[in-house]
Parts: structure tokens; sequence; C-alpha cells
């Protein structure tokens, strides 16, 4: 059994740790340094002298581009984040002397990281493939979602749902080419074969009479013999 001295022991040391604790422990709206409980800074304000046994803390407000956004006992305010736009990011709010700049995504792209309500890192949206379907657009915080075209219907990538093909038919039109699931069918109008052959071999037996009469001609002028001239014309 624990004696009566151990009991008082034991309560005495506990009383000393938390009597410790509350001398060691500086208020909420305190920051400790060199042994002293110093005021804090308010946000937008950074310190410029600590307190001392006399002094309370000084403050000074933050520079350009710097910032603090809760009570603190920094010595430097904290440097404004950057909306890069080769991190897919623009300014959603511009930095102020108590809070950060506050990063979105651009236009076409989507958050993948983000601390509390700003964006760190943006990816561009994922572009369908011909023969798929934009199933849900993307936004600033998820990407598209694409599905494949299922058979009979069609889609470029850019369609937020697939097209069924065309019936050439309804228009009175043959099918030159069937489509798949990224194309549509071509549509025309066939010209029969003997049509075809009643238009071409009446033109090829033109063109080959017209050219027979110019070699003709041709032959004719080239050996055709040239009359006598000056002293030997014989005068009756």
């Amino acid at each position: 059994m624990i004696s009566s001295l151990e009991i008082i022991f034991i309560i005495a040391a506990i009383f000393f740790m938390n009597l410790e604790l509350c001398l060691c422990v500086c208020g909420r709206a305190e920051y400790k340094i060199n042994g002293e409980c110093c005021p804090m800074c308010a946000p937008g304000n950074c310190v410029y002298r600590h307190c001392t046994e006399d002094t309370s803390t000084t403050c000074v407000p933050c520079l350009e581009s710097t910032y603090t956004a809760v009570p603190n006992g920094l010595e430097k305010c904290l440097i404004c984040s950057v909306c890069d736009p080769e991190y897919g990011l623009k300014i959603k709010m511009k930095c102020t002397q108590s809070s950060d700049t506050v990063c979105e995504p651009l236009e076409g792209y989507y958050c993948m990281d983000q601390v509390r309500d700003s964006c760190t890192q943006a990816m561009k949206h994922t572009r369908c493939s011909p023969g798929q379907y934009i199933k849900q657009k993307g936004t600033a915080l998820k990407d598209t979602t694409c599905d494949t075209c299922t058979a009979g219907t069609y889609s470029n990538g850019t369609f937020q749902t697939c097209q069924p093909h065309s019936k050439c038919e309804v228009w009175g039109l043959s099918e030159i080419k069937p489509g798949n699931n990224s194309s549509d069918v071509e549509c025309g109008r066939q010209t029969p074969v003997p049509v075809i052959a009643g238009i071409i071999v009446p033109v090829a037996m033109v063109v080959v009479v017209v050219t027979t009469v110019a070699l003709v001609i041709s032959f004719k002028k080239k050996y055709t013999p040239v009359p006598p001239v000056g002293k030997d014309l014989i005068l009756v």
C-alpha cells in the first residue's frame, strides 16, 4: 500500500508541475521570446522590436507583396504566392497585407492540388479523341470525362452526345463510304455503269476521228509537190 507520505509527495509533485506549466505557457495572443511572453502583432503586421520587461511589442505593416494572415510574432512578413500560368494558374484574389494571393485554374484547366481556398497546380482538361464523346464537361475542379460511341453512332471528339449515322436513302442518295465511330456516312449520287459507258464511248470515238483527220491533213500538206517558178515557167 502507498503510505500517507508518498501520497503527499505525489500531490506536491503534480502541483509544482502544473505551476511550472502555468508560468511557462504564454497566452493565446502572446508569443514567447527570450523568456518573455510578448503581445502578438495583428494580421497585416510583423514584429519590428520584441517586447521587454518595460516595453510592449513594436509592430510594423507588411511591405508590398508580403502578408501575415493571423496574429503573429514573426520578424518578417510572408512572401505572397504567385499564380504562375505555366502551372495553369491565374489570380482569383490579389494578395493584401493580411491575406495571401488566391489562385484558380486558367480557362480549360482543372485544379489538381489545393491549399485551403487556393489552387497550387492545375492541368489542362483532357480532349476526347475521335470516336469518343464528352460524357461530362470539365470544370475548375474536375477533368473532362470521355466515353466511346456505340455502333451506328459517331463523334469527332467535340460532341456531347454521339450522333446517329445518316440514312442516305432518306435523301434519295446512295452510300458512297460507310461511317465509323469517328465519322458519318458519305452519301452521293452514283451514276449507273451503262450511262457511264454511253458517255465515254462516243467521246472516245470523236477523239479518234478528229485525231485521224488531223493526221491526214498534215500528211497531205507535207507531200504535195510545189509548181515550178522563174525561168522554168513556159509562156504560151
